[in-house]
């Protein structure tokens, strides 16, 4: 029998029975439930729910509009996401001043290389600071500045265009600003960050001048999913690179910022190629995903490394006398 994997997402106050309220809806129409995850950060309340709608004894509009109707009793928002809801492959651009990771990310999509066939957009540039609009219309894009002029959001108009433009995926490129639970819990598992080091050393901000104060002889930039602990969201993919005796944190962070939009876009690819799953925390490549996902070092460099001595393997020749022997 085929399943029909279907996500629902509730956020808002933590209320009492609101699990119970939402399970028992979902049981009444024949709806099967796969998993379910909870959290509580700030006082929001976020439930992700797994369920199967393939017999379910009632149609899709119906499903939402009850939902709907039980998150207006409960004062939540309740979102459902059925398998073909996700073939939008809508990218969300969230930025503030830098410009190299959002041009090429803009820059992917006019050319047929946001995906791997080719088939997703970018809709929308949203910035919590004016700076990047030229860059936007550059590339025939909307831009919403949503900030209050000193770089604070309005998350409220965030999440508005966010449904407005139906974004499936939420990619930050070098957007310099924390995304609040109320955002987070309701795109959870598409948001992909990119981060300045190697995760996780060097969260938090300035991390090119953390890593020339702590000295490193090897940096380099992340990027990852994005949850309610600060650049600490389950690792997508990886790049490194070297930190020359005596480099500034300029030097620095001009090695590091070609590999900060490499690796952002990577993680877009592999996400909308639905070829990573995260399971306990931990990003995994799907079994028989069609993609050639790219998540440490090239291959070069990989080989480049020595793959000798290893404890137990001695380092004698096959051919070599065994020592003590005549």
């Amino acid at each position: 029998m085929t399943r029909e994997l279907t996500e629902i997402t509730v956020v808002g106050g933590d209320e009492t029975g609101l699990i119970a309220r939402v399970t028992s809806l979902l049981f009444e129409r024949g709806i099967n439930i796969e998993g379910l995850d909870q959290a509580v950060r700030d006082g929001v309340f976020r439930m992700t729910t797994r369920v199967d709608t393939a017999e379910m004894t009632t149609s899709r509009g119906e499903l939402r509009r009850a939902l709907a109707e039980l998150g207006r009793d409960l004062d939540v928002d309740i979102q459902v996401r059925f398998p073909s809801d996700r073939d939008a492959r809508r990218v969300a651009l969230l930025v503030t001043k830098e410009t190299h990771v959002p041009e090429a990310m803009l820059e992917a999509e006019a050319n047929d290389e946001l995906a791997a066939d080719g088939e997703a957009e970018i809709p929308v540039v949203i910035g919590n600071r004016g700076d990047l609009r030229s860059l936007a219309e550059r590339y025939d894009k909307p831009f919403y500045d949503v900030g209050d002029g000193s770089g604070n959001t309005d998350e409220g108009r965030l999440l508005d265009l966010l449904a407005e433009y139906d974004a499936d995926l939420i990619a930050l490129a070098r957007y310099m600003r924390i995304l609040s639970p109320e955002v987070v819990f309701r795109y959870e598992g598409r948001i992909v960050n990119v981060h300045p080091s190697l995760l996780p050393a060097f969260p938090g901000a300035e991390a090119y001048r953390q890593a020339k104060d702590a000295g490193v002889r090897i940096a380099g930039v992340t990027s990852h999913y994005v949850t309610t602990d600060l650049d600490q969201g389950p690792v997508i993919a990886q790049r490194a690179f070297d930190v020359p005796d005596g480099a500034t944190v300029e030097e620095i962070k001009r090695r590091g910022q070609p590999l900060e939009a490499e690796v952002l876009l990577e993680a877009v690819r592999l996400h909308l190629a639905d070829a990573i799953a995260v399971h306990r925390g931990t990003v995994h490549v799907r079994e028989g995903a069609d993609a050639d996902p790219d998540l440490g070092l090239p291959a070069a460099a990989s080989e480049a490394n020595p793959d000798k001595p290893v404890d137990g393997e001695p380092l004698t020749r096959p051919d070599a006398p065994t020592p003590g022997s005549d």
